[in-house]
Order: C-alpha cells, then structure tokens, then sequence
C-alpha cells in the first residue's frame, strides 16, 4: 500500500522523525538517509534493511559515470563534452556505418541526447543478449539525429564506461576507486561487467545508502570533500545540472546524468535509478536526501516514484519550517 504524502501544511506540526516513521508504509523502501549543512540529521532502516546495507542503485549510478567522466575531462585523458565518439570506438563501429555516428559527442551521451534508438524499457533485454553491448549500442538505428530529443538509453552511458576504460587503460571500477576514494564513506561493493569486461555504464551497481549520500554531499559541497579536497570541479558540477532536454515521461529536465525538477518550490536536483534508487540534492537549503528501495519492483508506473518525491517534499517543508 502506497502512502499518500504529508500535507504540507501540517509540517510544522511534524518532526523529522514522524515523517520517516509515516515513510514505513511504503513497502518497497529500504532506507533514508539526511544530511542537511553537512551533517546526517536522520537515518531509517525499514523491512529490515539498513542505511550500511548494500543496495543496487540501478540507473542512479549514471550520476556517478558523469563524474567519472568530468573528472576525466578535468585529467586531460578526455578532450572535453564535444570530443566525437567514434574515433575512440572506431573498431567496435558497424560495417556501414550511418554517417550520424561521426557526430555523436561525449556530451550528447551524457545528456540522452545520441539520436541512437534506447537499449532501455522494452529495448533492454534484447540489448544485454548481445555478446558484445557496445557494438549493439552502436548498431542500433537512429531514431533522431544527434542532439535532437531525450532518448534515455543506458546504452548511452555504458559507451561512456567503454570509452573510460578504452582511453585510461583502467576499469571504470579502478577509476571510480582511485578518483572518488578520498570521499570519506564512498565504496562500490558490487559491479556487474558486460561480456568483454566493462563495467556497466549507468546500471547494476551496489552501493549502500549511506555511501550514496555521501556521493550526493560530494556534489552538493561543490565537489570538496569534508576535509576540503577538491574531486570534482564546480564547473563541471555546474556544467551535469544545466538543462539540456526533458524527459518524454515525466517532463522533467535533465542535464549530464542528473535530472531537475521542482519540489515544495525549491529547485531540486536528482538521479534516480528503477525500482526507487534516489539521491536528492537541494542546494539552496544545503541538504541532500538517499533513498534506496526494493530494486526488483517498478517505480514508475506504479506510481511509487511520486510518493518518493511527496516523502522528499515532506522533507523539504520540515527543514524549511525549521529554518524559518
């Protein structure tokens, strides 16, 4: 049974704690986890699960490919989001290739904005049947030219992961270890790798709650970690939440990796993986929120993701009443 939110004008009525205890009868979550100015003011477990459990974060580790890939850019090892693709994929191109593909850059990958036809939703089965992911990714038809409409496509992001690996010579496993290691608290406990050995750009990632709350404190600190180093540029940050399309689903924009919507009229910044995976960022009241869920159960058209966002909204007026 899904949870109706909190009305928002009750908040000032209620704690922090009520709001999350009221957030157990959303069957799928597993964990909340807040950090509001730096500091975790709240944690909850449910169903048995807890903040320190390991959780796949399916699609919302597309924000973390972004960094990988703005950190690459940062290292020089990339040239920059209007590098084209395909001299860095030349093997793994068809025999005849559509002449598109010399168009595709490192940003239209990040932003869904390829043209390719989607490897996700009714697409992705097919996609991970292939012996070769990336190849298939870059076989498929156009269904736009490139930077044309949003066509979410975790294809999209794993030529990023291929393209990572290709030019550094490392797994983007190593990389995610050795550039985001200084973040106190981030860890990626599992991975799953496609047939040649690359690990799955955009999907198939385990991490706990508390780890990815502290990738969204990474970025909401404008890439400085606690103890003021820096990991990630601010214009790079400033570069992934600019609006560059919108979801055909939800309307929502989105830029590199992250999508942007308002909530409880606050400019909110998101990743969102299947199932529930979510990682909110406010910057304007300095507070980030993790939330991971049952990953085997849809979020979308059950409507689920939505009580997600209501939970957030609850969560955005409490800290607003609080503030006030």
């Amino acid at each position: 049974m899904l949870m109706a939110p909190l009305a928002a004008k009750a908040q000032s009525s209620v704690d922090l704690d009520d709001i999350l205890t009221h957030a157990g009868r959303l069957e799928p979550l597993q964990a909340v986890m807040i950090a509001h100015r730096g500091d975790v003011i709240a944690t909850q477990g449910y169903h048995g699960s807890s903040p320190d459990q390991a959780a796949n974060i399916k699609s919302a580790s597309k924000s973390i490919i972004s960094a990988l890939v703005g950190i690459a850019i940062e290292r020089g090892v990339l040239t920059g989001t209007d590098q084209k693709i395909a001299p860095l994929l030349r093997d793994q191109l068809p025999a005849d290739p559509d002449p598109r593909l010399f168009d595709i850059t490192i940003g239209h990958l990040l932003s869904m904005q390829a043209g390719l036809g989607r490897t996700s939703g009714q697409y992705y089965g097919q996609w991970v049947a292939q012996s070769n992911w990336v190849r298939a990714a870059l076989a498929r038809p156009f269904a736009d030219d490139p930077g044309g409409d949003m066509l979410y496509s975790t294809g999209s992001s794993h030529l990023l992961s291929a393209i990572l690996t290709r030019q550094t010579g490392k797994s983007t496993l190593e990389l995610a270890r050795e550039w985001l290691g200084p973040l106190d608290g981030f860890a990626i406990t599992a991975w799953d790798r496609d047939p040649q050995g690359i690990y799955f750009g955009g999907n198939q990632m385990a991490m706990s709650t508390r780890s990815l709350l502290a990738f969204g404190e990474l970025y909401r600190n404008g890439g400085r970690t606690a103890d003021g180093r820096q990991i990630i540029t601010q214009s790079w940050i400033d570069q992934s939440w600019q609006h560059r399309t919108n979801s055909r689903f939800t309307g929502d924009e989105y830029g590199y990796g992250w999508f942007m919507r308002d909530l409880a009229g606050q400019d909110v910044v998101y990743a969102w993986g299947y199932g529930g995976q979510m990682l909110y960022i406010v910057p304007s009241l300095e507070l980030t929120v993790a939330m991971t869920s049952d990953e085997t159960k849809p979020s979308a058209r059950t409507g689920y993701r939505d009580q997600l966002h209501g939970l957030m909204a609850d969560i955005i007026d409490r800290i607003e009443a609080d503030a006030g």
